[in-house]
């Protein structure tokens, strides 16, 4: 006998003319978007409970475009020597794929310079002009990827942001670490590792400083731990947007020979193998070192001892989750989390070992 793969769609239009609105209300209902009053909202739950309606995944994504397929993008900074820990969150972001592709999902994906903001506006316009029926990124800077993100929510495209999130916004998801607990672990590890009243540098090195919103809030993280628990070791800052070795290398020597108590330094970012490689140098062996990413630069780093400890996300996992959570919610109609939070895990040369990103 031939099946009906229309029978989840009668049921929507059920629903429509039950609740005398159009099956563009219904549709935001059942994925829970903006753009409905909440006494309509109520009275279509209330008829979509009365009649026990179950969205027939096949049917759902030949009714959500009639493409027959589902297109996600992506929006993530490339992957160079310089950003290696963007390979994780793509790796996770390709194994969902597989899992999934037989729904018809397709992923397009796109690219930025992390260190070029005018690379990310250019492709935020690109993904404007696709417009896809979902989308993954992580708002590295902030004013363009606002923009991105009320695009999304006029043409009611879910989004997920990862690693990163934009407080203000009604995004579908936030996967990632909680960024300021994330600066005031590594405050209290380097507080029970750092003996007397040494000084602690925080370094900042990246392209764009005053509005990466992770960087910020991991320093911010940190400071608030010493404050809270009235430690005095002086905190110093080091924030360099030159983030080559040579550039953080010279900066780095001319900082530590004037101050020369300096105990430890956090690296709020995944550049913490730059700086070890320069305290190595400059034989600066003494010098508690932590910072941030399970990147293979990093790794080595800490092999050799140069790194003391790296604080580490689970970014791979970030990328997986967030396509299925897009994937849930638009082919099997289930309501994601609001945020999901990553561990925050602290790995040693003793342990890494048995680590997976």
């Amino acid at each position: 006998m031939k099946k009906n793969p229309d029978k989840s769609l009668a049921g929507v239009k059920e629903i429509a003319k039950r609740a005398k609105v159009s099956l563009a209300t219904v549709d935001r209902v059942i994925h829970n978007r903006t753009g409905v009053s909440p006494k309509t909202r109520e009275k279509i739950q209330a008829i979509i409970a009365e009649l026990n309606y179950q969205p027939n995944v096949l049917a759902r994504r030949l009714a959500l475009t009639s493409r027959g397929t589902i297109r996600l993008a992506i929006l993530l900074p490339n992957i160079s020597e310089e950003t290696a820990f963007w390979q994780a969150p793509l790796d996770g972001i390709n194994k969902a794929e597989e899992e999934i592709r037989q729904y018809g999902i397709h992923i397009e994906r796109y690219f930025f310079d992390q260190n070029d903001h005018k690379s990310f506006a250019r492709q935020v316009n690109r993904i404007k002009k696709y417009k896809p029926d979902g989308l993954l990124f992580t708002p590295v800077f902030q004013e363009e990827s606002a923009q991105l993100i009320r695009s999304s929510e006029a043409d009611n495209i879910p989004y997920v942001l990862i690693n990163s999130d934009m407080p203000g916004f009604e995004r579908s998801c936030y996967i990632g670490p909680d960024l300021f607990h994330s600066g005031y672990l590594s405050a209290q590890l380097i507080s029970y590792c750092i003996k007397g009243n040494k000084s602690i540098l925080i370094a900042n090195i990246a392209r764009e400083i005053d509005n990466n919103y992770a960087i910020l809030h991991k320093e911010e993280g940190f400071r608030a731990y010493f404050n809270d628990h009235h430690i005095r070791n002086e905190l110093i800052s080091f924030n360099t947007t030159e983030t080559d070795y040579v550039s953080v290398s010279a900066k780095l020597d001319k900082l530590l020979k004037k101050h020369k108590d300096i105990g430890a330094v956090f690296v709020t970012n995944s550049r913490v193998s730059v700086v070890a490689k320069c305290l190595e140098k400059l034989d600066k062996k003494d010098i508690l070192l932590l910072g941030h990413d399970f990147t293979k630069e990093n790794v080595a780093c800490l092999e050799k001892g140069q790194i003391d400890f790296l604080i580490c996300e689970k970014p791979e996992e970030q990328g997986y989750r967030g396509i299925i959570a897009l994937f849930q919610q638009l082919v099997l109609s289930k309501e994601t989390e609001k945020i999901y939070l990553m561990p925050i895990d602290i790995i040693t040369r003793h342990n890494y070992r048995y680590y997976r990103n």
